[in-house]
């Protein structure tokens, strides 16, 4: 079956030139082939999915063909039949590109290619290929790349004569070489090349990470299905400017800012790339470094878009890729994200038996529910405060200004030496950071300096 989604049109009702036009395909083989199969709300959330990310890539989807199949065909992966189907809306359509939604063998991407007489994309080039578009730090760009490559060496078709530039052609070609074999080779300098500058930059990352934990300020990672709204609500808890938009893979590059609340002091806040369906395992392991943000964490923000009603498939599919990075054993809480969507679920914290906040149902649009998510963070990271007694000799002023941005300082009074007597609160973590770093001690009735 075929369907058209539609054309993408601009206010004077014409079409966007720069958009290529492009036939979607998908076809599901997990289930057995019956006239029900199509119809399922998974297979439409998938098909809808699908749809959206080939608008992200700045296609215009013209027409769709799906259907149902017990296994792969060899050849054309989707049969003969559909191949030809596929062929003929081309031609009607006048397209230019043809998607897939799943991941081609090389022999069947080209086996389409030839028979079609257009461009063929498989759902990991896709996804690629909108990460490239998104990508805009240097890491990100880096990142990309390095997946793009990873993935077209197994394409590797006479491709990649242009990477000659970088090392110079003259003299590159030994005797009896063909092209195929001088491109591949180019091509594993380049990915070696990409390597390196990612170790720089991923020992530039732990060189970071290990100076917030010798600070032992705590990490707090946002994760969650792209497009649930991960972004939207860390620029309010954090009254950032992340780019956020509602569209898939609206921000790519990690952002790291501080948050301070009430009793818990300074936490930092990590803004991460959204997960789909099916996340290419290149892209994975290319952004295995900036995904180290995610694992060592000290707890995962989970956003789940709540008026999402597959929203439990698209938890299954987050917590798949935090196991395959590692993260699966970093404490979670749940954010229902988009409650103002909803009618029956207003903002609350669900606790669990010993009395932990395991869910968050907030909205990061309208600023609802986020006091009690901040109030579930601040009560999570100062359950082990300190109330104290601290002297500051009249001359370190260093000192005095530290206390007064890690913890908060009740009560302050001169002493007649010039000394001053501070009451405060902070986290033990940052109390125990003082007795190494100032020589804070702890004497009599309280620490004293």
């Amino acid at each position: 079956m075929f369907e058209r989604p539609g054309t993408l049109e601009d206010a004077s009702g014409l079409r966007d030139p720069s958009r290529e036009r492009a036939v979607l395909v998908h076809v599901d083989f997990s289930h057995s082939i019956s006239p029900q199969a199509t119809s399922s709300r998974i297979d439409d959330e998938a098909l809808s999915e699908f749809r959206e990310l080939a608008m992200s890539a700045g296609a215009e989807p013209v027409a769709m063909v799906s259907g149902t199949r017990r296994k792969p065909d060899p050849k054309y992966f989707i049969g003969t039949g559909k191949a030809d189907e596929v062929l003929a809306l081309i031609e009607h359509e006048r397209a230019e590109l043809v998607l897939v939604d799943a991941p081609l063998a090389p022999s069947q991407e080209r086996n389409l290619e030839r028979l079609l007489k257009c461009r063929v994309l498989d759902r990991t080039g896709l996804i690629l290929d909108i990460f490239a578009q998104r990508a805009t730090s240097h890491e990100g760009r880096l990142q990309v790349e390095l997946a793009q490559l990873r993935h077209l060496s197994t394409r590797l078709v006479r491709g990649w004569t242009h990477l000659e530039r970088q090392k110079g052609g003259i003299g590159l070609r030994g005797p009896g070489e063909t092209q195929l074999e001088t491109d591949r080779r180019l091509l594993a300098a380049r990915i070696k090349q990409l390597n390196k500058r990612l170790d720089k930059v991923q020992n530039q990352r732990e060189q970071s990470r290990r100076s917030r934990r010798k600070a032992e300020v705590p990490t707090v990672s946002l994760v969650g299905y792209t497009n649930a709204g991960k972004s939207t609500l860390f620029n309010r808890l954090t009254e950032s400017g992340v780019y956020a938009a509602d569209q898939l893979f609206a921000t790519l590059d990690p952002t790291l800012r501080r948050l301070v609340l009430p009793d818990a002091g300074t936490i930092i806040l990590a803004d991460t790339v959204g997960f789909i369906r099916n996340l290419p395992h290149d892209l994975v392991a290319a952004f295995r470094s900036t995904l180290e943000e995610t694992r060592q964490a000290d707890l995962l923000l989970h956003v789940i878009d709540a008026s999402n009603e597959n929203y439990p498939q698209q938890i299954e599919q987050v917590n798949a890729v935090l196991k395959e990075i590692g993260a699966d054993k970093v404490p979670q809480i749940e954010v229902f994200n988009k409650v103002d969507l909803l009618t029956d679920h207003p903002a609350r914290l669900d606790h669990d038996e010993d009395g932990q906040v395991r869910r968050a149902w907030c909205s990061a649009q309208t600023s609802e529910g986020l006091a009690l998510l901040q109030t579930a963070l601040d009560q999570l990271f100062s359950a082990d405060q300190l109330h104290e007694w601290i002297r500051v000799p009249a001359a370190n002023g260093r000192l005095r200004a530290r206390l007064f941005d890690l913890g908060k300082v009740l009560k302050e009074q001169v002493e007649e030496n010039g000394d001053l007597l501070l009451e405060v609160e902070l986290a033990r973590r940052d109390f125990e950071n003082l007795q190494k770093t100032e020589g804070v001690q702890a004497e009599g009735n309280g620490p004293v300096f």
